[in-house]
C-alpha cells in the first residue's frame, strides 16, 4: 500500500518537459490513447482526454481508495494549484476564478443573481446553444426580456447587436465560437460596445477556450463561464467561471452553502460573511477529480502556448476547407481572419449529414452534425492523416 507521505507533493504536473516536446506535434499526438483506434474530429462535443488527465482522475481514485480524509491537503494544495492555471489561461487573478459543474451553472450564476428590473433586456445571438439561452429566458418572471439577433449566413453581425441594445440592456451574452457555424465572435469590438454603452458582457467561452488566446485584462469581457471537456480537453462536469473582480459583489451570491463563506471549516459557528473572491459561488464540496483531470489538460495546454495550438488548428482547418469541395461539400463557416475557428461546418448537399456521420463512424472516424450540416472540429494533436481520412470515408 502507498504511504501517505508518498502523496504529498502533486505526480500530474507537466512542468519537466522541455520546449521542444511541444513543438513535435508526434510527440504531442502520443499523450492522446483515442488516436490509436479513431481519426477524431469532435473536439466542439466531448473530447477524449489526454494520457496526463486519465491519469491525474486516476490518482484522485487511488488515494481516496488508499487514505481517504488523510490524504486531504495533497488534494487541498492542487485544488489551489489548479484555480492558478485556470487564472493563467485567461490572465486573470485566482481569486476571480471559480469551479463550476458545467457552462450552464456560471451563466446561471449571472442570469439568475443580477440585479434585474422589470423591463430590462438581453442581447444574444439567435443561433446561440441553449446553455446560453435558457438562463435568460429564465428571467421571464421577473419582466426581463430577451433580444435574439440572428446571423446573415454563417456571421453575426456587430452593427445588429448595436441595434438590438437599447437604454434597458443590461447584458449582452454570446459565444466566444458560435456552436453551429463556427464563427468566432471578436469580443475586443464588442465588449468596447459595451463598455461605451454601459453594459456588462457575458462570454460562453466553451467553444473556443484552449484554442484561441483570450485576456482579460486586455479583451473587454465582464463574466466568462466555460466547461472543460471540449478544447480544453479536460473531463465532463467541471469547467470554471471568472467574474471581474469589481464586479463579484454587484451579483447577489446564489448556491450559497458551507463552503461559501470565510470561515468553512468552522462547523460549529454559523458566521455568514461571504468569502470576498468568486469562491463564494462554491456551495458545497468541489469535484477534486474532476478538477485534477481539468488541471492536468491545463498544464499540457499551457506549456503547449496556446498560441501554437490556434496555428496548429487553422492549419488543419484551412486544410480540411481547401479540399472539402473535393468530396462534394460546400463550406458554410466564415473562414475570414479574426472568424474562423476549430469548428468547420460544411453543407451536404443532397447527402443526409446524420448518415454521413454514422458512415464516418464505420469507417473510423468520430464527427458530428448540427442543424442540417456537418460539423468537424480538429484539435491540435490531430494530423493531416486525419483529415484525410475522413475525406476518404466521405468520397466513399
Amino acid at each position: 500500500m502507498t504511504s501517505v507521505g508518498v502523496i504529498n507533493r502533486p505526480t500530474t504536473s507537466l512542468v519537466h518537459y522541455r520546449w521542444a516536446y511541444f513543438m513535435d506535434w508526434a510527440n504531442f499526438r502520443a499523450e492522446f490513447p483515442v488516436t490509436r483506434q479513431w481519426a477524431f474530429l469532435d473536439h466542439a462535443a466531448v473530447a477524449p482526454l489526454p494520457a496526463p488527465a486519465a491519469k491525474a482522475i486516476c490518482e484522485y481514485a487511488e488515494s481516496l481508495a488508499n487514505h481517504g480524509i488523510a490524504a486531504i491537503s495533497h488534494w487541498t494544495h492542487r485544488v489551489r494549484d489548479v484555480r492558478a492555471l485556470a487564472a493563467r489561461l485567461v490572465n486573470a487573478a485566482p481569486e476571480e476564478i471559480a469551479f463550476i459543474k458545467n457552462t450552464s451553472e456560471g451563466v446561471g450564476f449571472v442570469a439568475d443573481g443580477f440585479h434585474w428590473h422589470p423591463g430590462d433586456n438581453i442581447v444574444l445571438a439567435a443561433e446561440e446553444y441553449p446553455a446560453n439561452q435558457y438562463p435568460w429566458l429564465n428571467q421571464a418572471y421577473r419582466g426581463v426580456g430577451v433580444r435574439s439577433v440572428a446571423s446573415r449566413g454563417s456571421r453575426i453581425h456587430i452593427d445588429d447587436l448595436r441595434a438590438a441594445m437599447d437604454a434597458r440592456t443590461r447584458i449582452v451574452s454570446l459565444s466566444f465560437v458560435e456552436f453551429a457555424s463556427g464563427f468566432r465572435n471578436d469580443l475586443n469590438a464588442i465588449g468596447s460596445m459595451c463598455r461605451e454603452r454601459g453594459i456588462l458582457f457575458l462570454v460562453d467561452a466553451i467553444q473556443g477556450l484552449g484554442v484561441y488566446p483570450l485576456d482579460v485584462r486586455q479583451t473587454p469581457v465582464d463574466f466568462l463561464a466555460a466547461d472543460s471537456h471540449k478544447w480544453l480537453l479536460g473531463p465532463e462536469g467541471q469547467g470554471i467561471f471568472w467574474i471581474r473582480r469589481e464586479l463579484i459583489d454587484r451579483l447577489h451570491c446564489i448556491g450559497v452553502g458551507w463552503n461559501s463563506v470565510q470561515d468553512p471549516m468552522n462547523f460549529g459557528k454559523i458566521d455568514f460573511r461571504l468569502k470576498p473572491g468568486a469562491d463564494r459561488w462554491e456551495g458545497g464540496a468541489l469535484n477534486v477529480a474532476g478538477i485534477a483531470g481539468m488541471g492536468a489538460s491545463l498544464e499540457l495546454l499551457l506549456n503547449t502556448r496556446i498560441v501554437q495550438i490556434e496555428k496548429r488548428v487553422e492549419e488543419l482547418t484551412d486544410y480540411l476547407c481547401e479540399q472539402a469541395p473535393r468530396v462534394g461539400l460546400e463550406v458554410f463557416s466564415s473562414r475570414l481572419p479574426g472568424e474562423k475557428s476549430g469548428i468547420v461546418s460544411l453543407r451536404t448537399g443532397e447527402r443526409d449529414p446524420l448518415a454521413l456521420v454514422k458512415h464516418c463512424r464505420q469507417a473510423g472516424v468520430i464527427v458530428n452534425q448540427r442543424l442540417g450540416r456537418l460539423r468537424v472540429s480538429p484539435h491540435a494533436y490531430n494530423n493531416q492523416q486525419d483529415i484525410d481520412r475522413l475525406l476518404d470515408a466521405l468520397r466513399s
